[in-house]
């Protein structure tokens, strides 16, 4: 295998995508895609490695999350199946259905939960366990993920959040689902479409993988009063980014 010009480049990339991911349980794909365009890479290139890179990453999310004990066990295989099922549906259908024309309505989603989330952010938070309609979100999300290149994170994570979720358990669940998410919907993309440009996934996956332990590390001491804004304003901000692209363009 040649490795690419830009190799190291590719590895920052992927260990910045990662530690965004790990600490915020979200927004690996839009960090990673949204810097390698930034690059120069041809959006189809950034799509289809950056989710090749994300078995790996999110592999090794997982195991970190699970060695810091940031898992809630009933809430991971209330996520799961239904995370599965989702990605392989939406991977399967994103080849006749335009996943374009859905980013609108997902955004507009997320613009919704970042507000709410921003509003929590600054009233008292009482942590609770969040059970109604966990298998629906996470079909939504995987599915969603799946079609419109991104998703799972923001969409599961920040329903669980805003609800009342432990920060915590929710970043750390969600990472570890996610590993299956993005492995059901990769397999489906390799069997349908293909798959290239090796170097720059294994590039991402360096990165993320060394990211991965320390993502999983911080989100132990950061304090939800003090992530929570933050992670609002990250999912208000990407959501006006994608719906000004979308009516802009």
């Amino acid at each position: 295998m040649e490795l690419p010009p830009d190799f190291l480049l590719f590895i920052a990339i992927g260990f910045a995508a990662q530690l965004v991911d790990g600490a915020l349980g979200m927004a690996y794909g839009v960090t990673a895609s949204t810097l390698l365009l930034g690059f120069g890479v041809p959006p189809a290139v950034s799509s289809a490695t950056v989710h090749a890179a994300e078995c790996f990453t999110t592999g090794t999310s997982a195991i970190s999350h699970h060695a810091f004990g940031n898992i809630d066990r009933k809430l991971f295989r209330r996520l799961l199946l239904p995370g599965v099922l989702g990605a392989g549906i939406g991977a399967y259908l994103l080849t006749a259905i335009d996943g374009d024309a859905l980013k609108p309505w997902i955004a507009g989603y997320l613009l919704l939960m970042g507000v709410i989330i921003l509003f929590k952010a600054f009233k008292e938070l009482v942590p609770r366990e969040v059970t109604s309609h966990v298998s629906t979100v996470g079909f939504i999300g995987a599915f969603l993920d799946a079609i419109g290149g991104g998703g799972w994170g923001p969409i599961v994570a920040t329903n669980l959040i805003a609800r009342g979720h432990e920060l915590r358990l929710t970043v750390g669940s969600v990472n570890a689902v996610e590993f299956f998410v993005t492995l059901t919907a990769s397999i489906v993309f390799l069997v349908t479409m293909g798959f290239s440009h090796i170097g720059i996934v294994v590039g991402l996956a360096i990165g993320g993988v060394l990211a991965a332990p320390l993502g999983a590390w911080l989100i132990r001491f950061v304090k939800p009063r003090v992530l929570m804004p933050f992670v609002g304003l990250l999912v208000i901000g990407l959501s006006l980014r994608t719906l000004y692209k979308t009516f802009a363009g």
